[in-house]
């Protein structure tokens, strides 16, 4: 496990070395900031909204676990993972459109639609998923603790 450990830190180092190495040799000095800073939001958006929402999420989830079972969980969670992601990596394109762009080939859709479409569909299967898991747990009442018989 140790030098397994050891093998993935020094691939890491190495693949940074040789993403600043391209940053360097290819980003004009002027845009390095703006690109910092964009990191930098990402780095903040992920950490202040994304990570709280999902594990907000997850934890009023387990709460309602016990009465809708495993299987309800897991697609409400991935469905808020890929919203949320989705949402981040679509949320620039949609910025870029609006403040205009040179070349109106470069992001010739209409993002915003695109995205709240597949966000309908992602909170459609949520919702089947939650009617589906309430209407199995009242059919089919489970008991925490079995019952058991001295005999």
């Amino acid at each position: 496990m140790r030098t397994a450990r050891i093998v993935l830190v020094v691939l890491g180092v190495l693949v940074m070395a040789f993403g600043a190495y391209v940053l360097v040799t290819t980003v004009r000095p002027q845009r390095i900031w703006g690109l910092a800073t964009w990191l930098l939001a990402a780095v903040v958006l992920h950490d202040a909204v994304l990570s709280p929402f999902v594990v907000g999420a997850g934890l009023l989830l387990r709460r309602t676990g016990r009465t809708l079972g495993a299987g309800v969980l897991v697609v409400v969670q991935t469905a808020v993972v890929l919203g949320c992601v989705l949402a981040l990596v679509v949320l620039p394109e949609i910025a870029a459109k609006h403040h205009g762009q040179k070349n109106p080939t470069v992001l010739p859709f209409d993002y915003t639609t695109r995205l709240l479409v597949v966000e309908g569909v992602l909170l459609a299967v949520v919702v089947v998923a939650l009617v589906i898991g309430v209407a199995r747990a009242r059919r089919s009442p489970r008991t925490l603790v079995a019952s058991t018989t001295n005999g």
